[in-house]
């Protein structure tokens, strides 16, 4: 059972990134998906950096490998996150990011042979139908929006399901403080040259600078800083049900102040996208049978070994 200290800190981090994709949707057409990007991975690494403390060290051991993750777990998912919010509401996105562990549970079997029972096998199959669902839907599609952004956050969230594989694999035993300062650096300095060169000709309005510095601060240096908290109190499995939360925290903060709606395919694709992910991870697992516990012989004590 969580501590309710715990159960605190995982809803403020799905409140949190749940609230990155009403950031983006408010800062990306002025800013421009490139550069709010970068400047959201620049936000993050300037404000991590200096919590590193003794762990610079392996942090220059293994700069290889946190490259890698700044590449697949930071720059490409913030850009493609960034051009999706160009062109869908930010409910579906924070709907589509949901779908995440489906994608690692794929990969975890392409990549690393893991096996995958009925019961995945059918939770994997729900949870693309519901993609699915919504992609050909196309709830929540901002007028003249096309399929890309769709696909945008596809790939974004099956490069966020890789790079889970990879850091499991090749940075388990770095500090994972080290391992979120130096992904944010490495992206802040890839995304940097593109970032500057497509800067908006125009400078941004005062709300949308509030909604960068919230994106930066708050959805990632801090998202980060709680993520790994949770990872060290409660252990990465119970740390994975964040997932779940973030879809109901995107949808109401759109709701709330975006004034989006939420339609009947969107509650039905994103319920089958839950369903789906919670069947694939083992959180619902009906072929697993029911504890059973053995009658108190006659005359014993409830506490009798």
């Amino acid at each position: 059972m969580m501590k309710k200290s715990d159960l605190a800190c995982l809803t403020a981090l799905a409140a949190l990134w749940g609230a990155s994709y009403l950031f983006m949707r408010v800062c990306a057409g002025e800013f421009g998906a490139m550069t709010l990007a970068g400047a959201r991975a620049a936000i993050a690494a300037a404000l991590l950096l200096p919590l590193l403390a003794g762990d610079w060290s392996a942090l220059r051991r293994h700069w290889k490998p946190v490259l890698l993750v700044g590449l697949t777990n930071s720059a490409l998912p913030f850009v493609l996150f960034a051009l999706a919010a160009l062109g869908i509401n930010a409910s579906l996105s924070a709907i589509f990011n949901a779908a995440t562990p489906l994608y690692a549970a794929v990969i975890g079997r392409v990549w690393l042979g893991e096996p995958i029972g009925r019961t995945r096998a059918a939770g994997l199959a729900l949870g693309f139908c519901g993609v699915v669902w919504l992609a050909a839907d196309g709830a929540g599609f901002k007028p003249g929006a096309t399929g890309w952004a769709v696909l945008a956050c596809v790939a974004a969230t099956m490069l966020y399901a890789f790079s889970a594989h990879f850091s499991k694999r090749c940075l388990a035993s770095v500090p994972p403080l080290a391992v979120a300062a130096g992904s944010q650096l490495a992206a802040a300095l890839m995304l940097a040259p593109a970032a500057t060169a497509l800067h908006p000709a125009t400078l941004p309005s005062a709300r949308a600078w509030g909604a960068l510095l919230c994106l930066g601060a708050l959805c990632t240096a801090l998202a980060y800083v709680l993520f790994f908290r949770l990872i060290a109190r409660v252990g990465a499995a119970k740390t994975m049900a964040v997932p779940f939360l973030v879809p109901a925290f995107g949808v109401l903060w759109g709701v709330l102040f975006l004034d989006e709606t939420f339609t009947t395919a969107m509650a039905a694709g994103s319920a089958l996208i839950v369903l789906g992910t919670a069947l694939a991870t083992g959180l619902i697992n009906p072929a697993r049978p029911p504890a059973v516990h053995p009658l108190p012989r006659p005359g014993a004590r409830p506490d009798a070994n």
